[in-house]
């Protein structure tokens, strides 16, 4: 990672600031001590600038969430939501001086209804967490990012975030029905409903979804559940070239097929899994493509769909026999990005997403970009959505390979853009790619998007320096 640890003044405009803040919070809440602080004001991601918090604090409830942003706004002071900072995107970065307003303390399930389908969690609700408590009652809340086992429901919807599954189910968006949110000002809103259809009014919920902590501060949560599935079987596939398992991405697709999960991991990604967990993945593979069926004849499907993989080019197709060969596949592909950090270090992890039928031009055109700029850029991607994870790999402390680093992340995502996909399919604009994300909507949505941020946060204080 890298992050700049500015230590905080104690001033006096501190000191104001904390003792409003313990006026209406307990003790244990608000963090002043530098070296905590520091260690709040940073996500994941690199190449990303980050200030120094004025003040942590961890609210437990609606009504202390509600005192936080009155006094900010009281005081003027900028206020950056946080949740687990598994973000790859520094959305979750503090700036100088700011409140670091972090909702891992509320973390309550409310209440999880079979009968309506829906679960009401509070921002803090770790998404396994939440996961394994709708199975229990039959149920299942499909998002399920890489980081499922430490990233939050708000931020799962800070960042509109999606998964392996997105293929099949959607991604977070799709998922949260109505949303309690207090405003820039401590105002508590409420939008959208319990109900499976309801039409009153803009889609304020949405609004939210993916606005990255700029408009308001996220609550609590209702989300659609589905019934829970059957057991998923997982196939994999080699192929000798990226572009025959894209081929085949579009074969399983354009044949109206709906696997539960369509992953890729290339050669350099199989390799740095098995280096990091001794997994066994086949290394003489260009690529390795993972198709899981959850439907009642799920050997069926993957009997189809290895047809079609042979079909492009396959040169093994080998399903799995059982739950547990299966699950140990997903396990490979779930730890791709952890593993490729340990290839040099450091990461920039890029979240293009593009036409499936572009996507052999993605992958080859990465291909290029690594060799342009001599760097290792290990790819996972859930091709299912087009969405591709082109990782780059390097050492911070080589100023060159940095810089090289950053310019073949530019090259990746102007790629994206000219194929005709978008700069971020579920990780968000941040701070990394504030520059793109004018690129890609143009000056007259920027000009809206800043309105909409206005009539929310007039005053700029909600995550300052993020989007635009």
């Amino acid at each position: 990672m890298i992050m700049s640890r500015i230590e905080a003044p104690r001033d006096e405009v501190t000191g104001n600031l904390v003792d409003r803040l313990l006026s209406g919070l307990p003790a244990e809440a608000v963090l002043i001590d530098p070296d905590i602080t520091a260690s709040y004001a940073n996500d994941m991601a690199s190449f990303c600038e980050a200030g120094a918090p004025a003040v942590v604090v961890l609210p437990r409830t609606v009504e202390q969430v509600q005192h936080v942003m009155r006094t900010a706004t009281e005081l003027r002071v900028p206020v950056v939501p946080q949740g687990a900072r598994t973000g790859l995107s520094g959305a979750a970065n503090a700036s100088d001086g700011c409140i670091v307003l972090s909702l891992v303390k509320m973390d309550r399930i409310l209440e999880i209804s079979p009968v309506d389908r829906i679960a009401v969690v509070e921002p803090g609700v770790i998404n396994a967490t939440l996961s394994r408590a709708v199975n229990e009652h039959g149920l299942y809340y499909p998002p399920d990012p890489s980081s499922w086992e430490m990233c939050t429901i708000g931020g799962n919807i800070g960042t509109a975030s999606g998964g392996l599954c997105c293929v099949k189910y959607g991604v977070t968006a799709e998922y949260v029905l109505g949303l309690d949110v207090v405003l820039a000002d401590g105002r508590l809103m409420s939008t959208g409903r319990r109900t499976a259809k309801g039409v009153a009014g803009y889609d304020l919920t949405r609004l939210f979804v993916g606005s990255e902590g700029s408009l308001g501060i996220v609550v609590r949560a209702i989300l659609a559940l589905k019934p829970q599935p059957p057991q998923q079987l997982v196939l994999a596939a080699e192929f000798g070239s990226a572009r025959a398992a894209c081929d085949a991405v579009c074969r399983i697709m354009e044949g109206g097929h709906v696997p539960s999960l369509l992953e890729l991991m290339d050669r350099t990604t199989v390799k740095a899994v098995n280096d990091m967990a001794h997994m066994g993945l086949p290394e003489t593979t260009e690529a390795l493509l993972l198709a899981a069926f959850d439907t009642h004849d799920p050997a069926a499907d993957l009997a189809a769909v290895g047809a079609l993989c042979e079909a492009a080019g396959a040169t093994q197709v080998v399903p799995a026999e059982d739950a547990a060969e299966s699950e140990l596949l997903l396990q490979a592909r779930r730890l791709s990005l952890t593993a490729l950090e340990a290839v040099k270090g450091t990461t920039m992890i890029d979240d293009v997403c593009v036409p499936r039928s572009r996507l052999g031009d993605m992958l080859e055109g990465i291909e290029r970009v690594a060799d342009k700029y001599s760097l290792t850029i290990g790819v996972c991607a859930h091709v299912g959505d087009g969405n591709t994870h082109p990782t780059v790999c390097f050492d911070a402390t080589d100023p060159d390979e940095s810089r090289r680093a950053r310019e073949s992340f530019d090259e990746i995502m102007a790629l994206g853009l000219e194929l005709g996909g978008t700069i971020t399919g579920e990780h968000g604009v941040g701070v990394l790619k504030k520059e793109w994300l004018a690129r890609e909507i143009g000056p007259v949505g920027v000009e809206m998007q800043r309105a909409v941020k206005a009539a929310f946060d007039p005053l700029g204080l909600l995550n300052p320096g993020k989007l635009f």
